[in-house]
């Protein structure tokens, strides 16, 4: 017999309600990103994404339960789950489902167009008509139309020192969360320096090879591109930046410099954003990228 709406909703509040309760230390201290039973609304089903995995244990009486949990507050790997016979507890399972759902809005959902403007940014897109075709046809995400080519060649700089903009790739949601604090972070590394940096852009539906289009067109001594990586299931806004210097429409990929895992959980943006700065003028002193840049 099926259980009503009613009922899985009281299953499921239960269930959540219990894990925030774990999610304490012995003392009654709350760690991190947890939230407590007390900020739950009775009529509301609480959000399992807001349980912070690192401070949680599932395993019931474990041997050393503080040890645990100190292994797993040093990754994301989904460690300290139990059982119940052969499969996996509900709550896990639930988490489980949640973050696949975190993933999947990251590879689906559209950069809103208040954040490219929020960021000064103008919009291009490559010859990927939708979503589906820019999962599906990587190819046509690194060309585009004569069209849009022609945006990118009147609005930009020509011939700039650096040109960086910013791209979804498979993470709309690494641009939302990471762009507005790493594009500054960048840009003010490089003024440090003392290098010319073109006009930032934003191309939608953008796969890594598009930047070497854009190198061409642009004159670009060196090339960096914001984009949102794969998603994991440990989360959806991991950003990565792609250099290269001197690029070419052909070029091996081991000629491309990447810092990758730019996130709140990873490298955070600003400090992602210094680095980068940092690569860049090595990169422009060396005159190499890639597996010829020695850093």
């Amino acid at each position: 017999m099926a259980l009503s709406e009613d009922k899985l909703r009281e299953i499921v509040s239960k269930i959540v309600s219990e894990m925030i309760e774990k999610g304490q230390s012995e003392n009654g201290e709350v760690y991190p990103n947890c939230v407590t039973a007390s900020k739950l609304e009775v009529e509301d089903i609480p959000d399992i994404t807001d349980i912070n995995l690192k401070a949680y244990l599932a395993v019931p009486e474990a041997e050393n339960e503080q040890e645990y949990l100190r292994l797993k507050s040093k990754t994301s790997a989904r460690l300290g789950v139990y059982r119940a016979g052969p499969r996996y507890k509900t709550e896990t399972m639930l988490r489980f489902r949640a973050d696949h759902a975190v993933a999947m809005d990251a590879v689906f959902t559209d950069v809103p167009e208040e954040v490219v403007k929020a960021n000064a940014l103008f919009e291009v897109q490559t010859m990927c008509e939708n979503r589906d075709q820019h999962l599906t046809r990587p190819d046509l995400g690194r060309k585009f139309d004569e069209e849009n080519l022609k945006l990118i060649t009147s609005q930009c700089k020509k011939s700039p020192k650096v040109q960086i903009y910013a791209s979804d790739g498979l993470s709309s949601t690494a641009i939302i969360a990471n762009l507005k604090t790493i594009m500054p972070s960048i840009m003010q590394g490089l003024k440090t320096y003392g290098y010319e940096i073109g006009t930032p852009f934003f191309v939608k539906y953008g796969r890594v090879g598009a930047m070497d289009v854009i190198t061409e067109a642009l004159d670009a001594e060196v090339t960096v591109v914001l984009i949102g990586e794969r998603p994991g299931l440990a989360t959806g806004e991991s950003m990565s930046a792609y250099m290269t210097y001197r690029g070419s429409v052909g070029m091996s990929e081991s000629a491309r410099t990447v810092v990758s895992n730019i996130h709140a959980g990873g490298t955070p943006a600003a400090e992602a954003g210094a680095h980068i700065a940092d690569i860049i003028h090595e990169m422009i002193k060396q005159r190499a990228s890639g597996l010829d840049l020695k850093i």
